[in-house]
């Protein structure tokens, strides 16, 4: 698949996630993680493939300054305007932004995310999980649509 996927993580609060949500963008080849305020330090031994030897891993303030050069923000969130991720279409440089465990992205980040997408089920789930299926979707759609498999063709067989 053309384009690129990157990760952006709202004030994460757990070590262990930020670590495995570097491991699951190295393993999908992500191109960067970007990190939002000071609540939790990334903790290498938690990324056990050693991820951030292989990716970029960028910490700021503002989230918005860190969408890189022409990926559409996509906000991965609980809300009511999102799109299911079974219907979803990833767009070819997506940067997908990711709110804390323990609340939602809020106004501030809704507001300049053109698209948004959650993920159908009962609750909510755990961040570094969240971030695996949205990066396992969207390698799956890609390789249904590199091989001409449409949704179409599934509902048929």
């Amino acid at each position: 698949m053309r384009g690129f996927a990157s990760i952006g993580l709202v004030r994460p609060k757990t070590r262990g996630n930020v670590g495995a949500v570097i491991r699951a963008a190295h393993c999908y080849g992500a191109a960067m993680v970007a990190i939002e305020g000071p609540r939790c330090e990334v903790v290498e031994s938690t990324d056990t493939q050693k991820g951030y030897r292989h990716l970029p891993i960028i910490r700021g303030e503002d989230m918005r300054s860190m969408v890189p050069y022409g990926a559409v923000p996509v906000a991965v969130d609980l809300v009511d305007d999102a799109e299911s991720l079974f219907a979803f279409q990833h767009p070819a440089q997506a940067f997908y932004v990711f709110g804390p465990e323990d609340g939602t992205l809020g106004r501030k980040h809704l507001e300049w995310c053109p698209r948004r997408v959650m993920i159908p089920m009962r609750g909510c789930s755990n961040l570094a999980a969240t971030v695996n299926v949205i990066l396992y979707d969207r390698a799956a759609k890609a390789n249904r649509m590199e091989r001409g498999i449409s949704y179409a063709n599934l509902e048929a067989a």
